[in-house]
C-alpha cells in the first residue's frame, strides 16, 4: 500500500469522537480554515492533514467537563517514577533558571555504562517522538520511500510526512508486525527507513531476539531499521538482541516514559553506530532537555530496584486484565508491555462502541484504528483500584455496545 503525504490519524478513531459538547453528539475537532490557504506556509505544510496523532485525555476531560476516574489509555506508568528520582528532580528545580546541559553528558555517561557501550554511540532526546523527528529530518526528503506496518505507532508517519516522505505499509500477520514482509517491502520500494516496534504498540505482541537479529541482518543496503524498543524493560528476557553499535543497519530507540515512569519528563535515547549518532548534532534541539528531566532520568536509571518492582506490578495488572477479559467472554492478546489489548470479538464498530461507553463512564482507554486490529480495545496496566474500575465498567460497556449493535441490524 502506497500513501502520499498521509499519516495514521489517531491511535484510535474513537478518541476524536469523544470530544463532547455538553451531553450532545460527539464532535470531531474543527478544521483550521484560517491556515488552509495561508501563502506563508510551504506547499508541503499546506498539504498536510490538520489532525494530530493523538488526542490527549486532558482535551477529552475539558470537553466532557469531568475528569477521568482511571487514566489507562496512554500507557503511562501509573506507578510513577522512582522516589529517588522524584527527590532529585525537586532538588533540581532551584537550578531551572539555567539551561540544561546540551550534551546530556552525565546521563549519556550513565547510559553508556548501563549498556556497556561508548558515550559517542548514544544521543538523548525529548522522548522517542523527538528522536523520530530527528531521524526523519536526517534521512527523509520529498518522495523518500519508507516502510512501516499498517496500524503501527502513528507518530513515525507524522514525522515522515512532515518532511515529504512516502509511506509504504505492510499488514500485520495474526496481530504481529511481520519482519519478513517489512524487509521484502523495503527491497521492493528501495526504502530509506524501516520502522518497527518490539514489543509492538498497539497490540502488545513481541518477537524474540533471534527474529529481530535476523531482520537486522537482512536490512537492504542503504536502508536503516528504526527499532522502537519503548517497552523493552517490561518484556520477557530474550526479547531484545544484544546491542551491537558496530552495525550501522539499525538504530535502537529507548525511553524513560514507560517502565521508568517519566512520561511527563520527555526523556528518550537512541543507540547506534557513532557516525550516525554524531549526525544528530546537525539537526537536534540542543537545549530540548531540561535540567530537571536529565536529573530525574539519571536517578531513575540508577534505581533498578524500583524498575524491577514496577515490572512486578505491571505483570500483576496484566494477569488481572487477562482475567477480566476471560470473565467477560473476551480474548486478551498476550502482552509484553504495560498494556493489554483485548479482542472484543466483533468488528471495529462494536469495539468503538465499547470504547465510547468506557469513556462515558470516565475510564480513559484507546484502541487500534485499522482493520482487523480495530476489533480490539487497549487498556493500560493500572493500580488495583484502576483494575477494579475496569472490571466493573467493562460488562456495562459491552452490554451497551451489544444493544447498539442490535439497533444497527
Amino acid at each position: 500500500m502506497r500513501l502520499r503525504v498521509k499519516f495514521c490519524p489517531l491511535l484510535h478513531v474513537a478518541a476524536a469522537l469523544t470530544l463532547f459538547k455538553g451531553k450532545g453528539r460527539p464532535q470531531t475537532p474543527p478544521m483550521n480554515k484560517n491556515t488552509e490557504n495561508d501563502p506563508r506556509l510551504t506547499a508541503l505544510a499546506a498539504s498536510l492533514p490538520t489532525s494530530v496523532p493523538f488526542i490527549g485525555p486532558e482535551a477529552q476531560e475539558r470537553s466532557a467537563g469531568a475528569p477521568f476516574k482511571a487514566r489507562l489509555g496512554a500507557n503511562e506508568s501509573v506507578f510513577g517514577p522512582s522516589p529517588k528520582a522524584i527527590r532529585t528532580m525537586r532538588m533540581a528545580v532551584k537550578d531551572s533558571w539555567m539551561y540544561g546541559d546540551p550534551e546530556s553528558h552525565d546521563l549519556r555517561m550513565a547510559l553508556a555504562t548501563h549498556h556497556t557501550i561508548d558515550p559517542s554511540e548514544i544521543v538523548v532526546g525529548a522522548g522517542i517522538d523527538g528522536l523520530l523527528d530527528s531521524i526523519a529530518r536526517l534521512t527523509v526528503t520529498k518522495d523518500t520511500p519508507v516502510v512501516t506496518s499498517l496500524g503501527a505507532y502513528p507518530t513515525f508517519n507524522y514525522h515522515v510526512t512532515g518532511y515529504g516522505g512516502v509511506i509504504h505499509e505492510v499488514k500485520y500477520t495474526a496481530d504481529f508486525e511481520d519482519p519478513e514482509q517489512l524487509i521484502a517491502k523495503a527491497r521492493e520500494v528501495g526504502a530509506k527507513l524501516i520502522y518497527m516496534s518490539n514489543p509492538d504498540n498497539p497490540m502488545g505482541t513481541w518477537h524474540s531476539s533471534a527474529t529481530i537479529q535476523r531482520m537486522i541482518e537482512n536490512v537492504p543496503h542503504g536502508c536503516l531499521l528504526v527499532l522502537d524498543e519503548a517497552y523493552v524493560e517490561l518484556a520477557p528476557q530474550g526479547t531484545a538482541p544484544a546491542i551491537n553499535t558496530n552495525d550501522a543497519r539499525v538504530i535502537r530507540l529507548r525511553t524513560f516514559s514507560k517502565g521508568y515512569g517519566l512520561a511527563g519528563a520527555r526523556v528518550g535515547y537512541a543507540v547506534g553506530h557513532k557516525t550516525l549518532i554524531s549526525a544528530f548534532n546537525r539537526v537536534r534541539n540542543h537545549f530540548g532537555m531540561s535540567r530537571i528531566s536529565q536529573a530525574g532520568a539519571l536517578e531513575a536509571l540508577a534505581d533498578q530496584d524500583w524498575l524491577a518492582d514496577v515490572c512486578d506490578k505491571v505483570e500483576a495488572a496484566r494477569q488481572t486484565l487477562y482475567q477480566i477479559a476471560e470473565d467477560n467472554g473476551l480474548t486478551a492478546i498476550p502482552s509484553a508491555t504495560n498494556f493489554v489489548t483485548i479482542d472484543c470479538g466483533q468488528d471495529g464498530a462494536f469495539a468503538r462502541s465499547v470504547l465510547s461507553a468506557l469513556i462515558e463512564m470516565r475510564i480513559f482507554v484507546r484502541m487500534p484504528f485499522v482493520t482487523p486490529q480495530d476489533r480490539c480495545i487497549r487498556i493500560s496496566c493500572g493500580t488495583p483500584k484502576d483494575m477494579t474500575l475496569v472490571a466493573k465498567a467493562l460488562p456495562k460497556a459491552l452490554a451497551l455496545a451489544s444493544g447498539q449493535a442490535l439497533g444497527r441490524c
